[in-house]
C-alpha cells in the first residue's frame, strides 16, 4: 500500500472555477423505517424530514451532531439491500469522547483501534491492534453498526492534513 497525500487544490479547466459540489445526503438501506429512525435519534441525530406520500414512499432524513451532511432512509428509496453499507465515517476530535457518548446511548461501539503497518513501515497494513495509533493521524477508529447492520467508523482526527480545508 502506498501513500500519496497532495495540498495542492483541485484540477480545474484554465479560466474557470470549480463548481462547490457538497455532499449533503447519503442514502442508508435499511429493512425497518421506524426501527432505523428511533435507534439514529437515540445517538443524539436531528431529525430533519419524515415525509410518507402513500404506502409506497417514506423517507426520513437525520443528521449527526455538528455535521453538514446528513443520511436518509425510508421506503421507495434505493433497491440496495438492508444492512449493505460499509464504512461510513464520523469524523471526530476526540474518539474517546465520542465512543463514550454513543455507548451511554446504547450503540454497541467496539474499543478503539487502529491497524498495524508491515515491517519497516512499509504502509502495508498486517493486522488490527487495540488502541490508538500514536504516530499516524487519521489512523485511529472504533465502530458499530445499525440494526440493519450498516457499518459506521468513528475516526479521530485532531488535525487536518495539508490541503484538506476548503477555502471559501
Amino acid at each position: 500500500m502506498s501513500t500519496q497525500v497532495s495540498s495542492a487544490t483541485a484540477t480545474h479547466t484554465p479560466g474557470a472555477a470549480p463548481v462547490p459540489l457538497r455532499l449533503e445526503v447519503v442514502t442508508v438501506p435499511v429493512a425497518d423505517v421506524d426501527r432505523a429512525k428511533s435507534f439514529y435519534l437515540s445517538l443524539g441525530w436531528r431529525l430533519d424530514a419524515d415525509i410518507s406520500a402513500g404506502n409506497d414512499f417514506r423517507v426520513v432524513q437525520v443528521t449527526p451532531p455538528q455535521s453538514q451532511a446528513s443520511i436518509h432512509f425510508g421506503k421507495g428509496l434505493t433497491t440496495a439491500a438492508p444492512g449493505s453499507l460499509d464504512r461510513l465515517y464520523l469524523a471526530v476530535t476526540d474518539i474517546d469522547a465520542a465512543r463514550a457518548d454513543l455507548l451511554s446511548r446504547g450503540a454497541q461501539v467496539s474499543e478503539v483501534y487502529h491497524y498495524e503497518r508491515g515491517p519497516g513501515h512499509s504502509g502495508e497494513i498486517d493486522s488490527r491492534v487495540s488502541g490508538p495509533d500514536a504516530e499516524h493521524p487519521y489512523s485511529t477508529y472504533a465502530s458499530f453498526n445499525d440494526p440493519d447492520g450498516n457499518g459506521w467508523l468513528l475516526q479521530e482526527i485532531t488535525a487536518r492534513l495539508p490541503g484538506r480545508e476548503w477555502e471559501d
